[in-house]
């Protein structure tokens, strides 16, 4: 008969879910925020998004996209989901850079925040 001994699971401690919760509310925010600007016609965005040239829709679609994210972001079960939906974004926005507007040097700012989605994932799947 074989020795079976289960693994206690390491309970986070409480710094560890501050810390989470403080990176979830944060990328929450800048992304509530990034994405309620798409809405606005007299943003940067709108003229970013005027040179992309796939019209108005694509903005909005964006903007909706963010946002959702956003929230996703705040619920523990769709934490990684609401993650990968803004990390689609960003991969997305890279490229544009790159293909689209022929400037790979602006293509850094959306892959430093893909690092950073990155890395909140990590930290919060581990509590």
């Amino acid at each position: 008969m074989s020795d079976f001994q289960l693994v206690p699971e390491e309970t986070p401690s409480r710094q560890d879910v501050i810390i989470t919760w403080i990176l979830r509310i944060a990328v929450a925010v800048v992304f509530f925020s990034v994405g309620s600007a798409k809405f606005d016609e007299h943003s940067m965005w709108a003229k970013i998004f005027d040179r992309i040239g796939f019209g108005n829709w694509f903005r909005y679609f964006t903007g909706v996209v963010q946002i959702g994210g956003a929230a996703l972001v705040l619920v523990p079960r769709t934490f990684l989901f609401g993650i990968a939906i803004l990390a689609c974004t960003m991969i997305g926005a890279a490229i544009i850079w790159i293909v689209r507007l022929g400037n790979a040097g602006d293509a850094i700012i959306p892959l430093i925040v893909l690092a950073g989605l990155v890395l909140v994932a990590v930290h919060g799947r581990r509590t």
